[in-house]
């Protein structure tokens, strides 16, 4: 012992055990501290009870000998800090040269086990910059990964470690499989030995007992979570195709098998799949189902599964079904019953779909979008930004429509109650940007067409009245109370109740104000006395087609007395407008289901009048008076 610490020991300064501690602690000597990290002792005085340590961040730094003894490690010659100290140069050198044995001499420094982040804080600032450790990891981590020497976790918290003796890479992998217990972990590990299957020399004897598992398990877990039975068999056909050698335990446990017994419930098993395995599980719908998958993949598509939709369109164009596809989307936009993520997916693929980017497309997404308020009020959905924040894809859905079909449109979109004004203006800026014509329908300018008088019997009339009745006496003051009701709760933020009843309200108030508006310009009539010397509104036309001779009546009659299936239509509808002022004798073009069709007008008659007697005038501000009492 050092006659100095001896000393010290002796006065009671410093105990035998320091003394020890401290003999490793001579001036040049490497060392660590628990808060000021690495250092080198400078110097001894012991004649005052110091050692001076010069710290990373604190020169020159005074202890008493006992507190050093026990709070300071010697560091080795051989500790990654301390060659880093002496020999900067030669560490970098290593960083690009040899990075295995860096990483192996970084994690041996630090007791045999260290996580990325503790191998970063040790490099990063003098061996390498923060944006160089990033890319020089990613490419080091699969030099350890190849070299074998390494335990590397699927989690980046977790520790690398060194592997023992003996202990091969794929040995630590069948380790890693067999002490999982949930098929989660077991699928996790799986995925592990596909990617390093090539490491496994004996691969019946170490890994034909891992394919019984997997199935096993697959089995066991089909009845109440199928979607894990999905990810094992899918995992276990990987590994059965990556190693020949290896076989099915279970004969008949097949993908297809699954598919088969589990259809009914894809629906809802197959969004929980990763991305990748449910691609899997539609690649093989052909050959679990055969003739009737491609209608299987169309319902499937009708889901409201975002990642489905645009998965299911790519399966059946490269199985040569774009015609069926075609066909769905066709009548789900016709009947509105296309969901948000469909309308959103064929939006996004309007140049590759460009026939279905049709004024019906719009009335499909309204649709849609209404039904989305009512059920989730206040929530914003895909096909929404979608509609507001893609700026061409209005301009699309208008350019090939006629300009009242624009006119409609712009009509419809500004009484919906789904957009701000400040939105609404700027959805409708993108249609006049189509048909300039329209711009005073924003600015306040009233076409001809919106403020004509329109015609109507006095039955389609008294309707109208009675609807409005309801609404301003019964519907309007109910939908209050329940606002007033439901405000009560509390909280409104949170309050569904009052979310609901308000939008009730907006929907209630944008029909008072349409009926109104009908009212208004409506001009009642019972079609008595018509001249049926031209087609005229209250006449009854006989048409003949000129190619197959058939007949075809049509009863024109107001605005609002449409009636298809008893060929009863407004004079507002294509066909009206076609027919009237025309005599009997004259050629006229109408459009049909197959196409543009000649016809000839064989006689133009009298329609029964409308019986129905007008009501005494009211006011619609006597109507709405009756709300207050």
């Amino acid at each position: 012992m050092d006659p100095e610490l001896q000393k010290l020991v002796e006065s009671g300064k410093l105990t035998a055990k320091g003394s020890e501690q401290l003999e490793k602690l001579k001036p040049g000597t490497f060392c660590l501290h628990r808060s000021w990290g690495f250092g080198r002792v400078a110097e001894w005085n012991l004649l005052l009870n110091q050692i001076v340590i010069d710290f990373t961040g604190k020169k020159s730094h005074p202890m008493q000998v006992q507190y050093a003894a026990e709070n300071l490690t010697p560091l080795a010659s051989e500790h990654f800090l301390a060659r880093k100290a002496n020999d900067l140069a030669l560490i970098k050198k290593l960083a690009g040269e040899d990075r295995v044995a860096l990483v192996r001499n970084i994690i041996e420094s630090r007791g045999g086990q260290a996580t990325a982040a503790q191998i970063g804080e040790w490099l990063v600032g003098d061996v390498l910059s923060e944006a160089e450790w990033k890319r020089w990891w990613e490419s080091t981590k699969k030099l350890l990964k190849a070299s074998g020497a390494f335990s590397i976790p699927a989690k980046k918290t977790e520790p690398i470690q060194l592997r023992g003796e003996g202990v091969s890479h794929a040995d630590e992998l069948i380790a890693s499989f067999n002490k999982a217990r949930q098929p989660k972990e077991q699928i996790a590990a799986l995925e592990q030995i596909l990617k390093f299957h090539s490491q496994f020399n004996q691969p019946e004897k170490q890994l034909q007992p891992i394919i019984a598992t997997i199935e096993n398990m697959a089995v066991r877990n089909q009845k109440l979570h199928p979607e894990l039975a999905f990810e094992l068999i899918i995992a276990r056909d990987d590994l059965l195709e990556r190693v020949p050698q290896l076989h099915t335990t279970h004969i008949g446990l097949t993908l297809s098998k699954l598919i088969l017994e589990e259809e009914k419930r894809l629906a809802s098993v197959l969004p929980k799949l990763p991305a990748a395995k449910e691609k899997r599980v539609l690649q093989a719908l052909p050959s679990a189902l055969g003739p009737r998958w491609t209608e299987r993949a169309l319902q499937l598509m009708q889901g409201n599964h975002g990642r489905m939709v645009a998965q299911i369109p790519r399966i059946l164009s490269e199985a040569g079904q774009h015609a069926e596809l075609r066909t769905m989307l066709e009548r789900s936009i016709r009947e509105h019953s296309a969901t948000s993520e469909m309308l959103a997916w064929l939006c996004s693929e309007r140049e590759r779909w460009s026939e279905l980017i049709t004024p019906d497309l719009l009335g499909a997404i309204f649709a849609t979008l209404e039904r989305e308020q009512h059920n989730s009020p206040g929530r914003a959905s895909k096909l929404q930004r979608a509609l507001v924040e893609d700026r061409q894809l209005l301009g699309d859905i208008v350019k090939k429509a006629d300009v009242g079909i624009a006119r409609d449109m712009m009509r419809r979109l500004q009484l919906s109650p789904l957009f701000d004004e400040l939105t609404k203006r700027s959805l409708l800026g993108r249609i006049v940007k189509v048909y300039p014509e329209l711009e005073g329908t924003i600015t306040g300018g009233q076409p001809e067409e919106k403020t004509a008088q329109l015609i109507v019997s006095w039955s389609s009339l008294e309707r109208r009245k009675a609807e409005y009745e309801e609404l301003v006496k019964a519907k309007i003051p109910a939908n209050t109370k329940e606002i007033a009701l439901a405000r009560s709760y509390g909280d409104l933020s949170e309050n569904f109740e009052f979310k609901a009843a308000k939008q009730m309200q907006s929907v209630l108030m944008r029909r008072k104000a349409e009926l109104e508006q009908m009212l208004h310009n409506a001009r009642g009539t019972s079609f008595e006395n018509i001249d049926t010397s031209r087609v005229s509104i209250g006449t009854i036309v006989t048409l003949r087609a000129v190619e197959t001779k058939i007949e075809e009546t049509y009863t024109i009659l107001g605005a609002w007395d449409g009636d298809p299936d008893r060929h009863i239509i407004s004079y507002q509808t294509a066909i009206g407008q076609a027919l009237l002022g025309h005599k009997v004798g004259d050629a006229v073009s109408l459009n049909t289901e197959h196409g543009l069709a000649q016809f000839t007008i064989v006689s133009i008659q009298p329609a029964p009048p409308d019986e129905t007697a007008p009501a005494p005038a009211r006011s619609l501000e006597s109507a709405e008076a009756a709300m207050a009492e």
